[in-house]
């Protein structure tokens, strides 16, 4: 059975269309309800969410749908993503479910499970909960209702979790870091853990308002966050995303470093502690020139579908403990089960302050190759691998870039649109094959 409402992390859209709708979330939660309790007499669901407007009605729906299955709800309030994982495992819940979409505009939101342990629920159980959305609902009656309380100090404790990542023995006095909070959910614990570790901290995108998470801040528009680093002289400059999963850094200069760059000083600074388990895994979407610098070290790298929980898929089955996406979502599984932006740039900022050198310095190995995305509107579920007039001008394409770049056409998993991406030595080879190639798409959809 194929899923109808997740993709590629949870189920998001457009607040007020299906399905982001509160009578269609209430029953989702208790449908997710009546699959836990096949399994479990009496289940708790740990809720947390972004700081987005919309998610104060979802969050309701998604408590009286639990409820109504006789599913007990803890209630975070806004947290990072990861953070509401954390707490699953320390509160021993049954699973937990996060309001958030990401880096979209505040109209969107959505709705992502993670499992007991604290990381993404596997396609079997999004079909079993699919299934049971097409199945009457079983209200449960009033003896059997769930209840609901709020854990008023959630912030605090994921907020002691994240700096307990951080070597006792190390702080980070002396450093002045901007930290860009997207106005999202880490507005009020990231700050908090670079300040609590030493840090001068200088906090901006801190001020939510429930309508401008990303908006033009973040993670997805690091200008900001470099120039906020400019403006204040400071030494470093951290960006999250709206759920706080993504990481971006910029140095002094202004120089912004993705997710492949702080991946590559992570994973180099394992190996000289000694602790690189194997190699790395990445996705279909990271840069080749990272991985050509990390073969340079006798470092392998394992290319994951797009999405990190596919790279989490790949990690636990090769054994390994570092991957993550050029987008930001990095994932040190040593310290936790999820993608942290917080916790990735605690690793950073450890072998900086270790090795006394800057971020220009310990990724000077890593030349990035140019890489052109465009996204093309397609219509939502769309098959463009069976489309003859595609498959030809990409093969046109990967003739043409032969060993001196690479193309990847994917469908989103969030938004209805086709990702034309051509990675080439010169940023105008990749350009020109990128448009081409999206104007074939277009015409071949059109």
């Amino acid at each position: 059975m194929s899923r109808t409402y997740f993709g590629t992390d949870g189920i998001r859209g457009t607040v007020g269309q299906p399905p982001i709708t509160p009578d269609f979330v209430l029953r989702l939660a208790h449908a997710v309800g009546r699959v836990l309790k096949k399994t479990e007499q009496r289940p708790t669901v740990l809720i947390g969410k972004d700081t987005r407007i919309s998610g104060y009605m979802l969050e309701s729906a998604l408590e009286s749908g639990f409820n109504s299955a006789g599913v007990d709800v803890v209630l975070l309030g806004p947290l990072p993503t990861p953070g509401v994982a954390y707490l699953t495992r320390a509160q021993r819940a049954s699973l937990c479910v996060v309001i958030s979409a990401s880096h979209n505009p505040y109209p969107d939101n959505g709705i992502k499970f993670f499992s007991a342990q604290g990381t993404k629920l596997p396609d079997v159980w999004e079909r079993a909960v699919e299934a049971a959305l097409q199945e009457p609902p079983s209200w449960a009656d009033s003896a059997g209702l769930g209840k609901a309380r709020r854990l008023d100090d959630a912030a605090g404790r994921y907020i002691e979790f994240c700096k307990s990542t951080f070597p006792g023995e190390l702080d980070l006095k002396g450093w002045r870091i901007v930290v860009d909070c997207a106005h999202g959910a880490g507005y009020h614990v990231a700050p908090p853990v670079f300040h609590e570790l030493g840090a001068d901290v200088i906090a901006v995108g801190s001020e939510p308002n429930g309508i401008n998470i990303n908006d033009k801040v973040g993670a997805t528009h690091p200008a900001h966050l470099a120039a906020a680093v400019a403006e204040h002289g400071a030494d470093l400059g951290i960006a999250l995303d709206g759920d706080g999963d993504r990481l971006v850094m910029v140095d002094r200069t202004g120089r912004i470093y993705d997710g492949d760059e702080l991946l590559y000083i992570i994973a180099m600074d394992y190996r000289r502690r000694g602790a690189l388990n194997g190699g790395v895994v990445g996705t279909l979407m990271t840069n080749l020139g990272f991985e050509q610098a990390l073969s340079r070290q006798d470092v392998p790298l394992e290319r994951a579908a797009v999405g990190d929980r596919y790279v989490l898929e790949r990690m636990l089955a090769k054994g390994w403990q570092l991957g993550g996406e050029n987008s930001g979502h990095l994932l040190c599984l040593d310290k936790h089960t999820t993608g942290d932006a917080i916790i990735a740039a605690l690793a950073v900022l450890r072998a900086l302050v270790e090795q006394g050198r800057t971020l220009e310095e310990l990724t000077r190995d890593v030349q990035l190759f140019p890489q052109r995305l465009i996204n093309v509107r397609v219509p939502r579920g769309y098959d463009w691998d069976g489309n003859p007039e595609i498959r030809a001008a990409q093969a046109r394409t990967v003739a043409a870039l032969g060993q001196a770049g690479r193309v990847l056409l994917r469908t989103s998993g969030t938004e209805p649109v086709l990702r034309v991406m051509v990675e080439a030595r010169e940023p105008g080879v990749a350009d020109r094959h990128a448009r081409a190639l999206a104007d074939a798409v277009t015409a071949a959809t059109g």
